[in-house]
């Protein structure tokens, strides 16, 4: 798994219980899912399609540090499935695994578009000698 994001737990990230909120957490996961996508796709029209189950290992408190990594699965015609994780950095415990978020590539009116690509592509491929 490559883990590209980390985020600090603020107070605002809370629930009543003084842990991570876990739709916070959901929120950042999607967010982050949505930018590799939209990377790896070349197309800033992506939308979230599905998410397998989602599954709550451990929390985290105000002050963790929360890592996110992302691979993945596979190439579409218009998607691109990714694996995900979040782990806290500070206990080092996962806390959520998503098996499967299927990211959609859209056109300009909204309709699924098929992207082309077929494996990951780092910056260094799209960089001209």
């Amino acid at each position: 798994m490559r883990f590209h994001t980390r985020k600090w737990v603020k107070p605002e990230d809370l629930n009543p219980n003084g842990t991570l909120f876990g739709g916070k957490l959901l929120a950042w996961l999607d967010e982050e899912l949505a930018l590799y996508a939209i990377i790896q796709l070349e197309n800033p029209r992506i939308v979230t399609k599905h998410m397998s189950e989602i599954n709550f290992r451990s929390s985290a408190r105000q002050g963790d540090i929360i890592e996110i990594g992302i691979d993945v699965v596979k190439f579409g015609t218009t998607s691109l499935v990714l694996k995900s994780e979040a782990r806290n950095m500070m206990t080092r415990e996962t806390i959520i695994t998503i098996d499967t978020t299927t990211m959609v590539s859209l056109d300009e009116n909204g309709k699924p578009k098929p992207h082309g690509k077929t494996e990951i592509e780092y910056i260094s491929d799209r960089l001209e000698d």
